[in-house]
């Protein structure tokens, strides 16, 4: 019975980092030599994920057309600003790129794209906090209370992307 017991504790603390659909991730703060804000160098917090629908892209540099369809279809949608939200993590430290061409870049995004939050993580502080896949593009999908809706990591289908307009419809 203690090993069973022994066994269940480590399990769910290795488990206790990974985010899990239905469950609002432990929290995050992206700041420092770790990155920030685009717009200011300022700290970006997960806790920021609430009081809308809020879509995450977490990708690598080398793979930010990899789900450019879903973005073109969410620009489609013209969300209202007040109930939808996304933010456009950069996963510096998965590129061979210098990170300031990426960060010139970022900040001509961050122009053309004001509603977007654009945040430099150069450490892979998510891969390493949430478990999210690393070398990657990754979609998430959060509810107003910050709950996570849906996680994708590669290229979304034709279905996934149907399934998460669904969700922020729903969650408008």
């Amino acid at each position: 019975m203690k090993i069973k017991t022994i066994l269940l504790s480590i399990l769910l603390a290795l488990n206790l980092s990974a985010i899990t659909i239905g469950e609002i991730p432990k929290n995050v703060t992206i700041d420092g030599d770790n990155g920030g804000l685009v717009v200011d160098g300022t700290a970006w917090d997960s806790s920021s994920i609430k009081d809308k629908a809020i879509v995450l892209f977490y990708v690598d540099p080398d793979e930010k057309d990899t789900n450019s369809h879903f973005s073109k279809a969410l620009k489609e949608k013209k969300y209202n600003a007040q109930k939808f939200g996304s933010i456009a993590i950069i996963n510096l430290a998965a590129t061979w790129k210098p990170n300031f061409i990426i960060e010139s870049i970022l900040e001509s995004k961050q122009e053309e794209f004001p509603r977007t939050i654009y945040v430099k993580d150069k450490n892979s502080v998510l891969v390493n906090e949430w478990e999210v896949k690393d070398d990657a593009s990754n979609v998430l999908l959060f509810s107003k209370s910050g709950e996570l809706l849906f996680y994708k990591s590669g290229a979304m289908s034709e279905e996934d992307i149907k399934r998460a307009l669904k969700l922020i419809e729903e969650n408008l």
